[in-house]
């Protein structure tokens, strides 16, 4: 059985809302992090960074949660993918972790960034309900945890940005997110 390695408060949330999502078995091993086990042989051996989170699938390691995400649609999506639609897909992931997070999570650069990157989304969400058009993908779990993160750790006033908040309510319905995101403490 798969095993998903995460602490209380870290993007193993995200992984574990997408197996939600896919409906694939897994153990979740919780790391206590205030205990320093993330920095134990035991888990290094895992992710020799010391990072959460981490897979185990079979004799199969990954770490990084964009890889992760990635890695389970190839492995256990439903639709086998093309090079440009696995290039899209990895397109989304990868703004999720690298711009979209940086750019509204870290507060020196939220003035900026903030606009820059919810006005296009929004213009997204007008259109259509997910990212990739009708269907919801590994798309929606990246960028969409990190915009479900504002009204939940920031407070932010999203009141500019109507679709976006309408796509917050939207995916933080889902089952799938009420089991893992949803249910943090």
């Amino acid at each position: 059985m798969l095993k998903l390695y995460g602490g209380a408060f870290s993007r193993a949330s995200i992984v574990k809302w997408y197996l939600e999502e896919l409906e694939v078995p897994y153990e979740f091993v919780l790391i206590d992090m205030q205990a320093g086990e993330h920095r134990q042989a035991d888990y290094l051996k895992i992710n020799p960074f010391g990072k959460l989170p981490a897979i185990a699938d079979g004799d199969f390691q990954l770490w990084e949660s964009g890889a992760i995400l990635l890695y389970l649609t190839d492995k256990y999506g439903k639709n086998s993918l093309s090079p440009d639609e696995r290039g899209i897909l990895s397109q989304w992931v990868l703004f999720a972790n690298a711009t979209l997070g940086t750019g509204i999570f870290v507060e020196a650069n939220r003035e900026k960034e903030m606009p820059r990157l919810l006005t296009p989304l929004n213009e997204i969400f007008e259109c259509q309900p997910f990212l990739l058009g009708n269907q919801f993908s590994v798309a929606d779990v990246a960028v969409g945890s990190m915009l479900a993160y504002i009204p939940m750790m920031l407070k932010l006033d999203l009141s500019e940005y109507p679709a976006v908040v309408n796509y917050i309510k939207q995916i933080t319905e889902r089952p799938a997110f009420k089991k893992s995101i949803g249910g943090r403490s």
